[in-house]
This record gives structure tokens, C-alpha cells and sequence, in this order.
């Protein structure tokens, strides 16, 4: 029973990426990991295929939702965006720190106005984007001509995120413990590019097993892959903690 509980407890930090192109594709995945704990995060792919009606769906289905839409505009057009978002009963809504101080603020005041209007018990929380795990520090520099070394930019932008008021971040699990310093304990800290021991790495160019992420600081686990690309995607989420 305490090892079930356990595990239960750490499904809770997993965010199951719903990296597939359909409504009937997702909720059959959803189907399967019903009742395990986990996260749901809908990202471009699935909510340019099925509309914003699967975020409904899919909570009516227990799922708490991370709405991955990296949002990066005017801060008028983010707000104004987030308004509309915030609606859909989406738990997260990730934007890229990138865009500024105004754009991160006015998007988490729409938020609170959302919430105020809706009578709502708890309001849409604002993640922000740090540096994609995908990039590695060479990319960062000679690409995007970021002077900064890769844990000093997510350290900024994490900073300045959280000046701006949002509640957490996107960052790989090898800048959460660095995060940890300097953001403290409450502030929100995701990690995708989760890889189990022994599993392929794909784009990710920075990435740790869950357990290690967790110890690292991570608040919560991006997992893609490893669990909706295998047989049993159930069994494959319950042996991230082998």
C-alpha cells in the first residue's frame, strides 16, 4: 500500500505530453491513463487539431490540464489572448518570458480579472518559457546571439518572470537546482526532456531521468515518448520510478 501510494503521489508531478494530431487519438490515450493522477499537457499540435473543446473534455475526464502554447506577442495581444484562454478551464497556460516584462504581467492580470468574473475558485496559472530544452548552450550563443551562458539566461528570465508575476517556469531539469537559489521554494519549476534510464533522448538536447529531476528541484515532469509511444502507456507511466 505505501509503495501505491507513492507512486501515486509522483504521477501527480507527471504531465503526460499529448504529442498526437487528434480528438479520437487523445482521448484514447486519455482513456488509458485515467485515474493514475497524472497531468494532461495539450500543446500546439493536439489543440490546432481538435479545437479548445478538448480542454474541456479532457478535464471532465479528471485530468488537470497544462496548456503548452508558448504564447509571444505584443503584451495586447497576449492579454487579450489569455482572456479568451483562461476560459477553457486549462489549469497552466505556458508564455515565453522573451517578450518582456508588460507582455508576462498583463498576462497574469487577465488572469485574476478571468477568475474574478467566473467567480472561479482558483485562476489559470502562468508558466514561463526559459530557454527550450532543445537548445544547448552553442545554439544559445552563435544562433540567437545570447551573450549569457545557458543557466544565466534561464536565471534571468526566471527572475524576471517572477517580478513580473508568474507563477513558475519551464526550464530543464539541469537548471532547477540553480533555479532553486534564486527563486525559492514556492515558485513553480517544469521540466521537460524527462528521459527513464536506458531511453533515447530525441531532440532534447538537455534531459534526466524523473528521479533525478525531482531531487534536482523540479516541481513537475514533462514526459512525452517514453509513455504515449509504448505498448501500455498505464504500465509505461507507473515505471518512471523503477
Amino acid at each position: 500500500m505505501e509503495l501505491e501510494r507513492t507512486v501515486s503521489e509522483n504521477n501527480r508531478k507527471v504531465m503526460v505530453a499529448m504529442d498526437v494530431n487528434s480528438w479520437e487519438k487523445a482521448l484514447a490515450l486519455a482513456d488509458q491513463l485515467q485515474g493514475s493522477g497524472c497531468w494532461l499537457k495539450v500543446g500546439m499540435e493536439l489543440y490546432n487539431a481538435a479545437g479548445a473543446g478538448i480542454i474541456r473534455e479532457l478535464k471532465d475526464k479528471g485530468f488537470p490540464i497544462f496548456l503548452d502554447l508558448k504564447l509571444h506577442d505584443i503584451p495586447n495581444t497576449v492579454e487579450s489572448a489569455v482572456r479568451v484562454l483562461a476560459g477553457y478551464g486549462a489549469d497552466m497556460l505556458t508564455i515565453h518570458c522573451s517578450g518582456g516584462h508588460d507582455m508576462m504581467a498583463r498576462a497574469v492580470q487577465a488572469t485574476h480579472e478571468v477568475k474574478k468574473q467566473k467567480n472561479a475558485e482558483e485562476r489559470m496559472k502562468i508558466i514561463g518559457i526559459t530557454v527550450l530544452t532543445s537548445l544547448d548552450e552553442e545554439r544559445l550563443q552563435q544562433d540567437l546571439g545570447v551573450g549569457r551562458t545557458l543557466p544565466d539566461q534561464v536565471v534571468a528570465l526566471a527572475e524576471l518572470g517572477q517580478k513580473a508575476g508568474i507563477d513558475g517556469v519551464v526550464a530543464s531539469a539541469q537548471e532547477s537546482s540553480i533555479l532553486r537559489r534564486h527563486v525559492g521554494p514556492d515558485f513553480v519549476v517544469i521540466t521537460p526532456g524527462i528521459r527513464p534510464k536506458g531511453s533515447e533522448t530525441h531532440d532534447q538536447a538537455r534531459t534526466l531521468t524523473p528521479k533525478e529531476a525531482l531531487e534536482a528541484g523540479s516541481s513537475y515532469l514533462v514526459v512525452g515518448r517514453p509513455i504515449t509511444q509504448a505498448p501500455n502507456p498505464r504500465q509505461a507511466l507507473e515505471q518512471l520510478w523503477d
